[in-house]
């Protein structure tokens, strides 16, 4: 990995918040000559330290403006159980993020889905019906006035 210096943190920031600026104005907005930012930028790329580009989508735009994250809890914590728990939660495309965690519950899962009545459904027939679960704990996202997610 290359060493992180304060001219490369400050290409990150700039790739973070629009991945598709051009490697000119990339190497103006952060003091270096296009060739040199370039070699940065390709090394970070081969260091797998910058991953990939992404597309940010508007999910209220394409009809899925409800939000929920959802803490849970697991009723059998061995491995089959939590591979089976994974399996389950990757075929689910309400699901957007699933992370595992540690303290009271295993699991939190960023839930996307039209509106209330269809996160009722999720909730009730996709996770619900899954034998792993144990519990789970909704939170309704009401207003995101930060998100770096790319």
């Amino acid at each position: 990995m290359p060493e992180l210096d304060p001219k490369s943190e400050q290409i990150l920031r700039e790739l973070t918040a629009n991945g598709r600026i051009s490697n000119i104005e990339l190497a103006d907005r952060v003091g270096l000559s296009p060739s040199a930012c370039l070699r940065r930028v390709q090394e970070m790329e081969r260091s797998g330290l910058i991953k990939g580009y992404r597309a940010v989508l508007d999910r209220a735009a394409m009809g899925a403006g409800f939000v929920a994250y959802v803490g849970v809890g697991l009723g059998d914590h061995s491995k089959k159980s939590q591979e089976a728990f994974e399996r389950a939660i990757a075929r689910a495309p309400e699901v957007r993020e699933c992370h595992n965690i540690t303290g009271t519950i295993e699991y939190l899962l960023r839930v996307e889905c039209a509106d209330l009545p269809s996160y009722k459904h999720f909730h009730t027939d996709v996770l619900g019906a899954l034998p792993q679960v144990r519990s789970m704990t909704s939170y309704v996202v009401m207003g995101s006035p930060k998100d770096e997610r790319a």
